[in-house]
Parts: C-alpha cells; structure tokens; sequence
C-alpha cells in the first residue's frame, strides 16, 4: 500500500499550524521519509521508535554538551556548569547524580501530602457549573509550589520565577526561539543561593551547597556556586514548565474521549495507565535535539559530523511497529515504554515528582467534578517548540 501523499513532505517545528497538531505530517516521517533534513534550518529530523532510542542511548555520538534545542545548538552558547541535561559524561555524570539521590522515587514520595494540600487549594473553589482553567488555576500553580518548596524560594516570589523561566523559551510565532535570551547564567537565583550560605533550612539550595562531590579530576570538593546556580537553574525551569503542560493534555484529552474519562472517573486505580497513556499520546517534551559528533549513518541516510539531530519523541511514541494503533488514545492498551521522559543517560530524573503530581492533582479532580467540556475558542496555545502545551486551557464543569 503506498502511504505517501500527493502533497511534498515538509516538517518545521516552528510552523504554527504543523506545531499544533504534528500527528499527520510525523506519521508521513516515519513513512516517507525516517531520517528528514530540513535545509531552512539545517536539521536532520529521526522519526521512527528504534531509531530515536538508539540514536538518544548513543551519547557519545549525539552529544548534549552544546545543548538539547536546535537553536540553541547552533548558537554556540557555552553553558554554565551544573545544567547537566547540557552535559556530556564525565562532568554530566558527576552533576546528574548529585540530583538523581535528590530525586529518587522514595524520596518524591513523602511529599504526597504536601502536593495534596496544594491541589486541594487550587481546586477546592470549584464545582459544577463553574468554569476552570487546566493552566491558570491548577497547571500553573501545583508544580510552581511543589518546586518552589523543594529549592527553598519564598511563595511570594514564587509567580515571578514562573514568569522569567517561561519567558526564557518564547519564540515569535513561526520563528525559532532567541538562543540569546533564552539560556540563564543562573545569576536570576543568586541571592536566593547567597541567603541560604548564611541562613541554611531543610531545602535542595542547603543540601546542594553542603553536597561533596568527587569530580572529573578526582578531586573530593563541595559544589561550586556555579554549579549550583546551574542545578537551581535546571530545576526551577524544568520542575515548572513540563508538568503545568501536561495537565493540560489531560484535561484535553479525556474531554475528547469521554467514555475512558468516566471509566478513570469511577476506578481512581486507571489514574496511573491513563497518565502514561497521555505521556505516550501528547508528550509535552516532543523532541530533543543533539548535537552530532561524528559521520553516521540512519536508515542509509548519512549524517555528517557537526550537524544538529531533532529526535522527535512524540512520533516514537505513536509508531506502530512498537504501538498498535499508535494514533489512538486508549489506556487499556497493554504496556509498552515509551520515551516521553527520554532514554539513555539523560532520561529525566524528574519523573517520579511529574507522575507524583499529575496522579494527586486528577485524583483531586475527580473528587470535585468528573466531566467538563472545552472552550477551544479560548483556549491559548503556548508559543514555543521547546516545550508543547496551552497557556491557557479553559473548560466549563458540568
């Protein structure tokens, strides 16, 4: 059977109507064209799952020491040390497990109640007949606290470092982000890191600037500031952006497949599958973009050294050769990993914490109202390709 469509294949992560509904043009990658180049841009785009997995397991030849984002890999930007996604081993190694001991599933686990708390004063001022915002009255707010807890930042400035990382991954509609702006020295956390070497607590800032490490040298040391300003910078970006998305997705895609919606609704025990299956189906980290460090070669395509690679995870995650029925939401569907949190060394280490969080705040939902219905006219789509999600995404509870 020939899938390929009369119309000429193109993908750009930066073109608004593709960017917003990907799903068709990444089936025809796969399809037609596995290992695409984009010449606008200078990129080579892996579409297919065994490609992806192997291509982000192999960092030696895909490095993330020039960054994780097309545009910033072609600036040329040097990054400060400590934003380990931004590293390649050893000194990735080193800083990646200072944080993962941090991150680990038990230790995310006692924080259940505190995240609890949380989701029950987002939610606790709705109910039936209200209209409610899976963004501004929940996704942007739960994940906000929780992180703003972990470093140790005080609430009342906690809206503000919400603001300065989500403006970091702007872009202009259509355009690529300003690779300029959009990489912190870490200099935005300082004073918090400098209050904290003279007023230590029970928070991530105090455990970081007490951590030993032995580095790349051998040598047994404390972290540096750097390093530190680095590790807040990461976590303060990430422990905000991703989750606040993908509750969104999730109050997205249950409103459009309303029968798995009431089946969750009435056995909490779904609540895990259905998250996986929303991962899977709309991952708010879509791609990830290495940098190539020596010639090699992808589905007989040959990509040369220096070239910039987009491992596109959302596609992974539908192909059917790994996915029956990759396009189609089912939380029934028996399991299988997918790569929304990546592969390989740099597989996110906070996953525990957005799994965490995500089941407490549907379990939440489900205890206040169990269907809803979308204002897509409103809705606000975010404009960015680092990530993938709404601003804004307003519903009216039934």
């Amino acid at each position: 059977m020939n899938t390929a469509s009369a119309e000429p294949l193109y993908y750009d992560p930066y073109k608004e109507e593709i960017w917003q509904d990907p799903y068709p043009v990444f089936r025809r990658l796969r399809n037609e064209a596995p290992v695409y180049y984009n010449e606008e841009y200078d990129f080579y785009a892996v579409s297919r799952y065994d490609d992806v997995v192997k291509g982000m397991r192999d960092a030696k030849t895909f490095s993330s020491a020039r960054g994780n984002v097309l545009e910033i890999i072609k600036s040329g930007f040097e990054f400060p040390r400590g934003i380990f996604i931004m590293e390649d081993p050893p000194s990735h190694t080193v800083h990646r497990n200072v944080l993962s001991m941090l991150f680990s599933p038990k230790n995310m686990s006692v924080l259940e109640p505190k995240i609890r708390e949380f989701c029950k004063f987002c939610l606790d001022p709705f109910k039936p007949g209200d209209r409610f915002d899976f963004v501004g009255d929940l996704g942007g707010q739960v994940p906000m606290r929780v992180i703003g807890m972990l470093l140790g930042i005080p609430d009342a400035d906690l809206q503000g470092v919400r603001e300065m990382t989500d403006a970091k991954i702007r872009s202009e509609a259509g355009k690529p982000m300003d690779a300029a702006t959009s990489v912190s020295d870490g200099e935005d956390f300082a004073e918090y890191i400098d209050w904290r070497m003279e007023h230590p607590s029970d928070d991530i800032m105090t455990q970081l600037l007490n951590t030993e490490i032995r580095d790349e040298a051998g040598t047994i040391r404390k972290l540096s500031r750097d390093e530190i300003l680095g590790m807040v910078t990461l976590m303060a970006a990430a422990g905000n952006e991703t989750t606040g998305r993908l509750l969104s997705w999730v109050g997205k895609t249950l409103a459009e497949h309303p029968e798995q919606r009431r089946d969750v609704a009435t056995n909490p025990g779904l609540i895990p599958a259905m998250i996986e299956e929303v991962l899977r189906f709309e991952p708010p980290g879509a791609h990830a973009a290495r940098y190539v460090t020596r010639d090699v070669e992808i589905q007989g395509i040959l990509i040369p050294e220096g070239s910039s690679v987009d491992f596109i995870l959302a596609s992974a995650n539908r192909d059917e050769s790994r996915f029956e029925d990759g396009d189609t939401f089912n939380i029934y569907r028996s399991k299988q990993s997918h790569v929304t949190f990546g592969t390989g060394i740099h597989t996110c280490i906070g996953m525990a914490l957005a799994r965490l969080e995500t089941r407490i705040a549907v379990e939440e939902i489900f205890k206040r109202f169990t269907e809803w219905d979308v204002d897509y006219p409103s809705a606000v789509f975010s404009s960015t390709t680092s990530v993938r999600g709404w601003d804004s995404f307003p519903v009216m509870i039934r």
